[in-house]
């Protein structure tokens, strides 16, 4: 691991964050009717709220209230974590981490007991064919559940991806109340990354590995979320015409 290696963990996070956001922006301006939209990310909405009350549990935060869905999305009031600085960073990160590895158990639940084709394959995050391999991956995906051999439940499979990718991301509020802390840890590890000290150097690694699948995998699903919006793009257009 060296600072190359670093920034480009940092660079991926804030990549999947960022195209969450976009994405969302994207489906509330395709979708025709407000109530399709609230269909759509209700149950990402839901499950965005319950990893910040995992985060809480986690972090010794006395949870205060909890809406899990409105028309506003929801919210977790707590009080602050028992664990200092990073306490506050894992609660509101909670959904990035925790998201990814839902619908890694999706993607298992519809293979194994629904017959969908989803060999879904992450390339090593440090290798050139990064783009490339996750591409192969989301168009096999495609083509083996919808041309090859047509599976109904591939398209639950799809609305459930996109409903939790869209709500994989922070929320502008979660950025408040971390934003300091995430700043802290980022610059901890390029000063363990500068500092030169194996071992440091050696653990940090070993949790960046760890933590960048959670990220490439949203990545896929993101990719496959931008894939679906693709006839909803042209379904509107045409309507709107």
């Amino acid at each position: 691991m060296d600072s190359t290696g670093y920034l480009g963990f940092l660079f991926l996070a804030s990549a999947v964050v960022g195209i969450s956001g976009l994405l969302d922006r994207l489906y509330a301006a395709i979708l025709p009717a407000r109530f399709l939209y609230y269909a759509l990310r209700m149950p990402g909405i839901v499950l965005h709220e319950l990893a910040h009350v995992a985060g809480c549990l986690c972090t010794g935060a006395k949870i205060r209230n909890v809406v899990l869905f409105s028309k506003e999305g929801g919210s977790v009031t707590y009080a602050n974590p028992k664990i200092p600085v990073i306490g506050t960073v894992i609660i509101s990160t909670a959904p990035l981490l925790l998201l990814p590895l839902v619908l890694s158990f999706l993607t298992w639940v519809f293979s194994a007991c629904l017959g969908c084709d989803l060999p879904i394959t992450l390339p090593e995050p440090h290798t050139g064919i990064l783009g490339y391999g996750i591409l192969e991956t989301v168009s096999g995906l495609f083509v083996a559940n919808l041309i090859t051999e047509f599976n109904g439940w591939f398209l639950l499979y799809l609305y459930l991806c996109v409903t939790i990718i869209l709500s994989l991301a922070p929320s502008r509020q979660d950025f408040v109340n971390a934003a300091a802390g995430i700043l802290l840890v980022a610059g901890s590890g390029l000063l363990v990354i500068l500092s030169g000290y194996g071992p440091a150097i050696s653990c940090l690694s070993q949790v960046l590995d760890l933590m960048a699948y959670p990220f490439l995998l949203g990545l896929v699903f993101e990719i496959i979320a931008g894939v679906v919006a693709v006839p909803l793009s042209v379904l509107y257009g045409i309507r709107s015409h």
